[in-house]
């Protein structure tokens, strides 16, 4: 699980973000780090992950090297995750201690790690806000629209596989991530989750997502009491692309950075 961290030397301790990347994703797709830089030179300490199933590696942090633990990701392992992330910013013992305001914690997921964040911080009081970033708005990835006779086959061969549009990869997901689901369906409930959250939450996305629909955001602002919906023209990542060999940030995410940043400073001032 690789983390890379974001910050600008202070005199005084930083409020914390903590990315979380969707599904097929990692922290650093689409040069992740324009982004990270844009947090850290406005006043936070930016932390991104990868979470440990997502198929990459220490050595091999871009590509999806390890199909065996990819095909074994499920929410539960994802939410573990994470929560480490949250001790280790609040270990007493982390050596970037002075520079951390452990009062001052917010989580940003993209896509199914929107839902993943939502679901950490309806359970950890350690979070103090929350930012989606074109969030789903259930915890079906990728079984959402399968008909039940496709989930049965699934469960009888074992594994279903994603081809990555990018690499052209067949990617294994295992009958045990739906049996994942069952065991802790009412606990994965995003709105009954988004529903009991008192803290601010951001929800932003994209009017011509195609991967995770706006609609989504839709469902999570009108279950929430305490959000704020914010949308943009533009695709499920915001225009961004991986490789970015142009090394920009593209206007969408821009919107999308100066908005998450202002929303964070009106609170944490």
């Amino acid at each position: 699980m690789g983390v890379d961290i974001f910050y600008q030397d202070s005199n005084a301790r930083l409020p914390v973000v903590i990315y979380v990347h969707g599904f097929n994703g990692f922290k650093d797709w689409g040069d992740f780090d324009l982004i990270s830089t844009h947090f850290a030179k406005a006043g936070f300490f930016f932390v991104k992950m990868n979470l440990s199933h997502n198929g990459t590696t220490i050595d091999h942090p871009e590509e999806f090297i390890d199909l065996e633990a990819f095909g074994n990701n499920n929410y539960t392992k994802e939410l573990f995750d994470v929560g480490k992330i949250i001790d280790w910013i609040c270990d007493t013992e982390n050596p970037f201690q002075k520079y951390i305001n452990t009062s001052q914690i917010t989580l940003i997921g993209h896509s199914r790690g929107g839902g993943i964040a939502i679901l950490k911080a309806s359970h950890d009081s350690r979070i103090h806000s929350l930012i989606t970033w074109a969030s789903v708005s259930e915890c079906k990835t990728p079984w959402g629209t399968m008909s039940p006779d496709k989930i049965a086959d699934w469960k009888k061969q074992g594994a279903i596989y994603y081809t990555n549009k990018r690499t052209h990869q067949k990617l294994p997901i295992y009958f045990q991530l739906y049996e994942d689901f069952l065991l802790h369906q009412k606990e994965y409930d995003l709105q009954d989750a988004i529903s009991k959250l008192n803290i601010p939450i951001l929800i932003c996305h994209g009017t011509k997502d195609d991967a995770v629909p706006f609609e989504n955001a839709n469902r999570l602002s009108s279950w929430s009491q305490s959000a704020t919906l914010f949308l943009v023209e533009s695709d499920h990542v915001f225009g961004r692309k991986h490789p970015n060999v142009d090394n920009v940030i593209p206007q969408a995410m821009q919107e999308i950075i100066e908005e998450s940043v202002s929303f964070l400073k009106s609170y944490f001032k």
